[in-house]
Formats: structure tokens, sequence, C-alpha cells
């Protein structure tokens, strides 16, 4: 559990208890994907190593998802993260990746990727600074084309892929 001393925000493991309010903060973004409700508590459950939240006040204010690729445990695979509209801004999204990053259920990864649509500024912008962080380069790839979507009422997910990195955030292994 860490202490964001700029705005009393504490960030810890997500729990089964979370994923309601989970799925409230996606939900209320209206920019990402909500999923069921189901989805987040069995995430809390069984990821809740790679799965944290935000709280001020005990309020989640903001969570990350995310899970190590079983094909390759050198790869966290960022799913979603979420700040409350009230709390962006404060540094609380850079706070999860970097609590999540350098946490000892991440020890063995070295590239950081996720799925970002083109719209998406405020995730493009959070995942470049955190590479500019990491001294890691940054890595724009197809990822998953609109058209595997229902309906076709889906933009293209970009692949980004940062690293190779290092767990003290401050550039990239050997």
């Amino acid at each position: 559990m860490t202490l964001l001393e700029t705005n009393n925000c504490v960030i810890r493991k997500a729990t089964v208890q979370d994923g309601r309010y989970m799925w409230q903060r996606v939900k209320d973004s209206q920019k990402l994907d909500v999923n069921s409700a189901y989805c987040y508590i069995m995430l809390s459950e069984y990821f809740a190593d790679t799965c944290l939240v935000a709280e001020i006040d005990k309020q989640i204010v903001g969570f990350v998802t995310s899970l190590i690729r079983p094909s390759n445990p050198e790869v966290l695979f960022v799913w979603q993260i979420a700040v409350s509209s009230e709390n962006q801004g404060k540094g609380i999204a850079c706070s999860l990746l970097r609590e999540l990053i350098t946490s000892a259920s991440c020890a063995e990864v070295r590239y950081v990727e996720t799925t970002i649509s083109p719209s998406n500024t405020a995730s493009n912008r959070l995942f470049r600074k955190l590479a500019e962080e990491m001294k890691a380069p940054h890595l724009e790839s197809e990822g998953f084309s609109s058209h595997l979507f229902p309906e076709d009422v889906h933009e293209d997910e970009r692949l980004i892929q940062i690293g190779p990195i290092n767990q003290q955030l401050g550039g990239t292994h050997p």
C-alpha cells in the first residue's frame, strides 16, 4: 500500500468488494468499454496482484487492471485504467502505473503493453509520459482492428509497447 502525499491518495491491491466501484469508474468515463461488473469482480479475485485501486477518503477514485501474459511472463498487459473526472490531472493514473510496474508481482516484467484507440488522447498521453519517465522505447503497431468488434462500432485499438524497462523507472534494461 502506498500513500500519495500530494492528494492523500492510497494505492492498494483491488479486492472483490472493489469490483462494483471499478465498473462505475469505467461507466462514468464515457470513453472506456464498459464490461460487466462481474468482470471487474473476477479480475480483482484472480488477478489481484496486477489490479490496483486508488482511494481518497476511502472512496475508489481510480484503478488499473492488468495481467502478466501467460505466454510471456516478461510482458505486463494493462487492460484498463480509469480515474474519476474530479480527480483527473492529479497524477493518480501515473502513480497507479508506477506502483504496479515496481511491485514484486512485476519483478520479471520487461515490457508494458496496452491497446488504445486513436481518439483516447488521455491514455495515449499517459503511456507516452510513462515511456519518457522510464527512458524506454515507445512502439506503436497494429493491435485489434475495428472489424473484429461487433457491428463495426468500435475504433481500431493500436498496440502500444513500452520497453525494455527496469523496475526503478529510470531507464531500460541492459
